[in-house]
């Protein structure tokens, strides 16, 4: 870990020799479950890489037709140490948790999650939709608040608008030209993100924090990022000391997510819809969910994971337990 502690060196990505500092992470396709199972691409976290910033998961998803792929419905589940940050570009999902929230999720508003000490909550299609298509991000907390209690927040970013581009920011703060965008939504690392739109051979550069970790990921078009060319759903990462970020659209409009954040300096454990720091933790989590939800015997009196109203699609047991002892993930210097 003595590397995440060193101050970054600062890169010149205005050059193009900067293409050999943007690492291109290739997605792979993971069904979300049952028969009718819609596919998402996955690009964090992997092999290569588990994190960005604090940004631990991403799934990026459609556009669906729900008649086809049955859309997302994800009943009752659990979550421990992260943020869901929920993004849509088409589409409507219907969030309810165990701390009380209710809200619908609509493209270009952020819904934000956070878990804390624990929270169940469940993903269910609103029956107008017809086409889903947007991403689903993690961000794991910081030791010093990942038992915190849960928490739930809305927030409309308003767009700001170039020439060629537009530049919609939900957390954090971005520059581009002139303009610098910053999101009123709470979190607790630095962190980043933005929906950014570019009409054709349009090039931006975007001014970030030098101490951050970036990555851009391709929803439509195929652009440059510093120079290195990004296909349709890989995740583009800039590692910290990169004070720009130059994005060229080719051929086509682009539309891609930009999120970033200074590197998370500490080991964590992800498993199934956990985030630990141990083996030990993560097991007490889902033995301790699967004896609240009476899938298991196990003792429940803690409840950890709250209350859920009734009439609600059963929930979701946890996996069977790993046969081998899960590992922490850290990133590569």
């Amino acid at each position: 870990m003595s590397n995440l502690e060193q101050a970054p060196a600062e890169i010149d990505c205005s050059n193009l020799d900067a293409r050999a500092e943007v690492q291109t992470l290739e997605p792979r396709l993971v069904p979300l479950g049952g028969p009718r199972a819609m596919t998402v691409s996955r690009t964090l976290p992997q092999k290569q890489r588990s994190l960005i910033g604090a940004w631990c998961f991403l799934d990026h998803y459609g556009p669906d037709e729900v008649s086809v792929t049955g859309g997302m419905n994800v009943p009752r589940h659990p979550h421990t140490g992260l943020q869901t940050v929920s993004w849509l570009f088409s589409g409507e999902i219907e969030h309810i948790d165990s701390a009380g929230h209710k809200a619908i999720v609509r493209p270009g508003e952020l819904n934000l999650m956070t878990a804390g000490y624990g929270i169940t909550h469940s993903e269910i299609l609103c029956e107008e939709t017809t086409i889903l298509h947007g991403a689903q991000l993690w961000t794991a907390l910081p030791d010093r608040v990942r038992n915190m209690e849960p928490t739930f927040e809305s927030y409309s970013p308003e767009p700001a608008y170039g020439n060629g581009w537009m530049l919609n920011v939900f957390l954090g703060t971005l520059a581009i030209g002139e303009k610098s965008l910053t999101s009123p939504v709470k979190t607790h690392t630095e962190l980043s993100g933005a929906e950014l739109h570019l009409d054709p051979h349009t090039e931006v550069e975007i001014t970030v924090p030098a101490h951050h970790e970036h990555g851009v990921l391709v929803d439509q078009g195929r652009p440059t990022v510093n120079g290195q060319l990004l296909e349709h759903r890989e995740l583009g990462f800039v590692r910290a000391g990169c004070k720009t970020l130059r994005i060229k659209a080719g051929g086509q409009p682009l539309r891609a997510l930009v999120i970033g954040g200074e590197p998370l300096k500490e080991e964590i454990l992800m498993w199934w819809n956990f985030v630990g720091r141990s083996h030990e933790e993560v097991l007490a989590f889902r033995a301790q969910y699967q004896a609240e939800i009476g899938a298991e015997p196990g003792d429940s009196s803690e409840d950890r994971f709250g209350p859920f109203p009734a009439n609600t699609p059963a929930p979701l047991p946890a996996p069977a337990l790993p046969t081998v002892r899960l590992r922490t993930r850290v990133n590569p210097s």
